[in-house]
């Protein structure tokens, strides 16, 4: 699994980063087939006081691109949220590919009779 953390307009810290990839460990529990996973967090327009930091995740799993994207705050109110709103869509999207159908019984020649 390839991981990419980077900042736009901020500085990604190790404490950041070890907080993402702590955080991420969670998607990668629920899906084990992640190819590759993209965060980028930003600091938005200084003029929007409110919801100024921004933390995006793009998700290549095999078959689909997951994406999501959440602002706050806070940093890490984001990034919480950010990986709820990604749980979210691992489980769904693990929940779409697995195989409920059941075989039907085989019919045998006693039955028929």
């Amino acid at each position: 699994m390839n991981l990419t953390i980077s900042g736009h307009h901020l500085d990604v810290t190790p404490a950041i980063r070890e907080y993402v990839v702590a955080k991420l460990d969670r998607i990668t529990r629920h899906f084990d087939q992640v190819v590759d996973i993209t965060v980028l967090l930003s600091i938005e327009k200084p003029a929007e006081k409110e919801r100024r930091q921004k933390a995006e995740v793009t998700v290549h799993v095999k078959g689909k691109d997951l994406f999501a994207e959440c602002t706050s705050e806070d940093l890490y109110a984001a990034i919480d949220q950010l990986m709820d709103k990604l749980d979210r869509q691992v489980v769904r999207h693990k929940d779409k590919v697995q195989n409920h159908h059941h075989d039907a019984p085989k019919r045998t020649d006693a039955t028929l009779s």
